[in-house]
C-alpha cells in the first residue's frame, strides 16, 4: 500500500467511525408500521410477518392442508417464484405475476399441462400493480410505471417508461400499487395513505384514480379509502367495487377491512376519520360522526388484510357463484389472535347488496397453534372458469376447478 493509499484508507476510516458514533448518538426511529401505536402497547410483540424471498420446493408447499367446498377440487398450478402477488392475464394465455419486496415480475405460461415461468423483469420498486390491454403489460411500481409492448410474442421487449406522464406519489408506505383497466378503457390505480393513521392532502392519498393509458387526465374516483389493494367492476352494473384495509394498532377487532362499492366517481368514504363505520378517536379534527361519507358495501374482518378480488363470470362453477365477488385475505399481524389466511366470497343479491361473507379456500391458518401456512393474496379467473389463488409466502398459484 502507497502512502497516498493508506492515508485515504485512514481517512475513510475516520469518517466511517465518526459517522457510526454520530448514528450511535441519534434516536433509533420507530419503523413505519409503528406510527401510531399507542404507548400503552409499546412493548408489544406484534409486527408485520416478513415474506419468504427464496424458493419453497413443490413437496414442501402446503396443498395437502387445502380445503375447498364439496364438488370442487385444488391444486398446486405453479410454484417456485418468491413472493408472487397480483396477477394479470395476457391475451395468449400467459399469467403475469408481481411482487412487493423481491422487486421481481414473473410470466407463468402453460405448455401442454405443465407450467413453466421466467423473469420479466428485476430489481424494481415493489411491482405489485399489473394490468394487460391490446397486447401490452403495465407495470406498476411504487411511482413507476412501464408499458410492455407485444410482450407475449416477443419476451425480450424493453418496456416505454411512462413514470413522468403518470406523476404518481413516490412514498413507498402504502404505496405499492393495484392496478387494471376499467370497462371505459382507462386504467386505474390505488394512491395509499402514506402512514397508519393520520392527515394527509386527500385529493393526493387514499385515493382509487384512473387514467388515459398514456397517463394522461387523472380522475379521481374515490376518496377516503384508506388502501385499496384490490378492485372489480360488477359485470352487469359496471360499478367499481374495491376491498381496503383498516388501520392498525386500535385493538384486536378495530377496525375492520372493508368492501366498498363505487357507484360514481369522487365518492368520499371517510378516510382518516371514519373506516368500517366507526369514528376514529385518534384524529380530533373532522366530522363528528361517518353519516356524511359513504358506508362500506360489507365488513371483512379485523386486521385480515383484504386484497386482490375479482367477479367471477365463468361457466365452470354452480350458477350461486356468477357475479359474485371472491376475495383474498392475506392474513393479520396487527392482532393477537391471527385471521383471514384464505379465500372468501361476498355473496350479493339482484340489488347488489353484500348478504353473507362465506369461506371458500381455507386451511392455510393453523388456529390450534395460531401460526400461518401460506399468504393468499390475488385470485383470477382464467378462461376455463377456474380460479387462480397466488400465495406469496410460498411463491406459489393454487388453482381451484370443478367437475362438470
Amino acid at each position: 500500500m502507497t502512502i497516498s493509499t493508506r492515508r485515504i484508507a485512514l481517512g475513510l476510516a475516520a469518517a466511517f467511525a465518526l459517522g457510526g458514533a454520530a448514528l450511535a448518538q441519534q434516536p433509533q426511529q420507530a419503523p413505519a408500521w409503528a406510527q401510531g401505536r399507542p404507548d400503552s402497547m409499546a412493548a408489544s410483540p406484534l409486527a408485520p410477518h416478513p415474506p419468504r424471498l427464496t424458493v419453497t420446493p413443490p413437496e414442501q408447499v402446503p396443498t395437502a392442508a387445502l380445503r375447498v367446498p364439496e364438488g370442487f377440487q385444488v391444486e398446486l398450478w405453479a410454484h417456485g417464484m418468491p413472493g408472487a402477488r397480483m396477477m394479470a392475464l395476457g391475451d395468449d394465455g400467459t399469467v403475469f405475476v408481481g411482487t412487493r419486496v423481491i422487486g421481481r415480475v414473473y410470466a407463468v405460461k402453460d405448455e401442454g399441462g405443465q407450467r413453466t415461468h421466467r423473469i420479466v423483469a428485476q430489481g424494481l420498486r415493489q411491482p405489485n400493480g399489473l394490468a394487460f390491454r391490446d397486447g401490452s403489460l403495465y407495470v406498476l411500481a411504487i411511482n413507476e410505471v412501464y408499458r410492455y409492448d407485444g410482450i407475449e410474442r416477443n419476451p425480450e421487449v424493453q418496456p416505454v417508461n411512462l413514470t413522468e406522464a403518470f406523476n404518481l406519489p413516490r412514498d413507498e408506505h402504502h404505496g405499492w400499487k393495484f392496478a387494471a383497466f376499467g370497462p371505459d378503457g382507462r386504467l386505474y390505480t390505488n394512491v395509499g395513505v402514506p402512514c397508519n393513521i393520520c392527515e394527509f392532502d386527500r385529493d393526493a392519498y387514499a385515493l382509487i384514480v384512473s387514467f388515459n393509458p398514456d397517463g394522461s387526465d387523472r380522475r379521481i374516483e374515490a376518496k377516503g379509502i384508506r388502501n385499496s389493494v384490490g378492485f372489480d367492476w360488477h359485470p352487469q352494473t359496471r360499478e367499481l367495487w374495491a376491498t381496503n384495509n383498516g388501520r392498525d394498532w386500535a385493538g384486536n377487532d378495530m377496525p375492520e377491512d372493508t368492501l366498498h362499492r363505487i357507484r360514481r366517481s369522487g365518492e368520499d368514504h371517510g378516510f382518516p376519520w371514519c373506516a368500517a363505520n366507526w369514528r376514529d378517536p385518534f384524529l380530533s379534527s373532522g366530522p363528528a360522526n361517518c353519516n356524511e361519507f359513504v358506508a362500506p358495501a360489507a365488513l371483512l374482518g379485523p386486521h385480515t388484510a383484504a386484497l386482490g378480488m375479482r367477479f367471477y363470470t365463468g361457466e365452470m362453477f354452480p350458477e350461486q357463484y356468477r357475479n359474485q365477488i371472491f376475495i383474498a385475505r392475506r392474513g393479520s399481524w396487527n392482532r393477537e389472535t391471527l385471521a383471514g389466511y384464505d379465500v372468501v366470497v361476498a355473496k350479493l343479491d339482484g340489488e347488489g347488496r353484500v348478504t353473507a361473507v362465506e369461506p371458500f379456500l381455507t386451511g392455510l391458518l393453523d388456529e390450534a397453534n395460531n401460526r400461518f401456512l401460506g399468504r393468499p393474496v390475488d385470485v383470477l379467473q382464467l378462461r376455463d372458469g377456474s380460479l387462480l389463488v397466488s400465495d406469496e409466502q410460498n411463491g406459489a398459484i393454487y388453482r381451484i376447478s370443478r367437475a362438470r
